[in-house]
Parts: C-alpha cells; sequence; structure tokens
C-alpha cells in the first residue's frame, strides 16, 4: 500500500478527536496529496461529487497486537465485543475509513469537513461518495444504532476561545467539547481535561452537563 496523501487541520492529538466521521463538521481539513500523486488530473470531476470516503492508516497500532474482542466506549468500556463488529483502532490491519463532506476543490488539494483524523494521518485512498449504493437509511446498527447522547453545554465564562482564536476555531473546539472527550468511565467534576488544537492546549472541567473552559495555554 502507497500513501497517496497525509491530512493536515488543527487535532494534533487522539484526545478530542471526534469518535466517528461526521458528528463535528465545524472541523475543516485539508488533504495534501504526496508530490508523486500531485496531478490536478488526478482529481479532474471530484468537484461535482458532495462526498467523500477517506481510506487511512492507524498511527501506532501492529497487527501483532490485535485482539478477537474489545471494550467499546459506546458500552460504557465495560463489556467486550468482537473486533470486526467495532471500529476500533486495534485491528490486524491498522485501516481506518471515514466519510466527509467536500468544501472545495482547488488544484490538488481537498478541503473536507467532518474529518476524525488526527493532523498527519496518512492516506491510502480516496474515493466519492455514491448516495445510491452508498446510503441505507434502514440498515441495522447494532449496539451503535443511534449517536452518541452525551452532549455537554460549552460555558467560557471569560471568553477566552474568542481571544485566543479565530471565530470558526473556537467554534470547531466548543463542538468537540461538546462531544465529552473523556473516557467513558470518567466522571469527576474537579478533574481538568487539556485538549489540544491549533497550537493551543484548551483546559476545561466537565459538571452537571456543562464543559466549563478554565485557561488556554500556548504550546
Amino acid at each position: 500500500m502507497k500513501r497517496i496523501a497525509h491530512i493536515e487541520n488543527d487535532m494534533s492529538e487522539k484526545f478530542g478527536i471526534p469518535r466517528q466521521s461526521g458528528l463535528v463538521p465545524e472541523v475543516i481539513s485539508t488533504i495534501v496529496f504526496e508530490p508523486e500523486y500531485r496531478n490536478p488530473d488526478a482529481l479532474r470531476g471530484l468537484e461535482e461529487y458532495s462526498h467523500l470516503w477517506i481510506i487511512w492508516e492507524f498511527e501506532g497500532f501492529e497487527g501483532d497486537d490485535w485482539s478477537p474482542t474489545v471494550r467499546p466506549p459506546r458500552l460504557g468500556g465495560n463489556v467486550r465485543m468482537g473486533v470486526f463488529a467495532t471500529r476500533s483502532p486495534n485491528r490486524p490491519n491498522p485501516i481506518g475509513l471515514s466519510c466527509v463532506r467536500i468544501v472545495e476543490v482547488s488544484g490538488t488539494l481537498i478541503r473536507v469537513a467532518g474529518a476524525d483524523l488526527r493532523d498527519g494521518t496518512a492516506i491510502l485512498d480516496v474515493k466519492p461518495y455514491l448516495p445510491f449504493t452508498d446510503a441505507h437509511p434502514d440498515a441495522a446498527a447494532g449496539f451503535a444504532a443511534y449517536a452518541p447522547e452525551r452532549h455537554l453545554e460549552v460555558e467560557d465564562p471569560r471568553d477566552q476561545l474568542k481571544k485566543a482564536m479565530p471565530e470558526e476555531k473556537a467554534s470547531a473546539v466548543k463542538a468537540l467539547i461538546s462531544q465529552d472527550p473523556r473516557p467513558s468511565y470518567h466522571d469527576d467534576p474537579a478533574r481538568i481535561y487539556g485538549m489540544k488544537h491549533a497550537g493551543l492546549d484548551v483546559r476545561f472541567r466537565i459538571e452537571d452537563g456543562r464543559a466549563i473552559i478554565t485557561g488556554i495555554i500556548k504550546e
């Protein structure tokens, strides 16, 4: 398999990345092709599509470490399910699949919304999304039939996000935090969490269904 491109965005670490693609459309990413594939002809016609499949490679996982069962966060981390019945990264082949919305195709750059990839992630292929065959509204989805219900109200009492970054980036940070990036077993209102985004470490705590911004540290 050849790395044909990589993704560039403001999500520099695993914590805070959406658990599925499309959950946080406020996150804008750019697909940057490697020099060998940086040919505008290879993207001819892509601007006519609205969505894109990205096939990509997980970082830091090896097939030798795979387990037949995993603990999905959706089930609280306490129930084991078969790895092939989940989207866990701990797989024999560390391959991810994401569906994103195309924002713009410019030359050999593709701007997309709703990616769940960390900055720098290797991309193995991209393919246009075809509604007539890819969309199945009546499909069964097992234990993951519905979008996660844990949505937090994000409060920024001192307008720190607004002061530290442009409005669109601040909106993305709030949307990411509202998804509740904590492990499912964390429930400590005194604990301070840190999410790195756009070169900043955004600190917050969670209490009574609210995420309260407590500070922002420049990296």
